[in-house]
């Protein structure tokens, strides 16, 4: 199969899965899947399917992914939060979405493996953390969008505190062995409003660094 039949394929994919804004098909249509799947599943970049990466984490189906980016609604002059770097897909994608994206991972191999894909693509406006997620990123904050690509049992309190007014966050909540629900909170004047969105399964979010180099 020819490279442009493999995307009309992807693409057709993400449509019928619904992911239909336009502004995230073609930030979808743009950034290679391939580029961030190495070793033996690299020939299965373009499925709609997760598959492993390093740390013994994985890199989501792109349907999710999409349905995620979609929910989360950026705008051009947004400034982005993305908690759980893993394989740098996600977040590649949101670099064509919004001004600025931030992304923190508590495995600095990913964080390190995930920069140097940035540099190739040249996306300047992503900068990598390594750092416990759960906490969010203070001094960066507030933010516009914040995405956790990990489930916390609930939405943790330190991310709703760096959300701005008018802002949305989208996550998976649940319990990390069972299926989780993906959610979307929108801080607004009054509170936080909770939208459920669909079922999902994630990697938990964990406190702490990882213990590899």
């Amino acid at each position: 199969m020819s490279s442009a039949e493999r995307k009309m394929q992807f693409l057709y994919a993400l449509r019928s899965r619904g992911v239909t804004d336009k502004r995230v098909l073609t930030a979808m249509e743009t950034v290679d899947r391939g580029m961030f799947v190495r070793g033996m599943f690299n020939e299965r970049a373009y499925e709609d399917m997760p598959l492993p990466i390093s740390c013994g984490q994985t890199i989501s189906q792109p349907s999710i992914v999409g349905l995620m980016t979609q929910a989360l609604n950026v705008k051009p002059r947004d400034k982005v939060l993305e908690v759980g770097t893993g394989s740098g897909y996600q977040a590649a994608i949101l670099s064509h979405l919004a001004r600025r994206v931030y992304t923190v991972d508590r495995h600095r191999r990913l964080v390190r493996e995930a920069r140097e894909i940035f540099e190739q693509l040249g996306l300047v406006n992503i900068t990598t953390f390594t750092a416990d997620g759960s906490r969010g990123l203070a001094e960066q904050a507030p933010f516009d969008r914040i995405l956790l690509t990990a489930a916390a049992e609930d939405p943790p309190g330190p991310l709703l505190a760096q959300l701005r007014v008018g802002g949305i966050m989208v996550l998976p909540v649940g319990q990390s062995d069972a299926v989780q629900t993906l959610i979307k909170v929108t801080h607004t004047e009054s509170g936080f409003e909770y939208e459920e969105l669909r079922e999902v399964r994630f990697v938990p979010l964990l406190e702490g660094l990882g213990n590899e180099e």
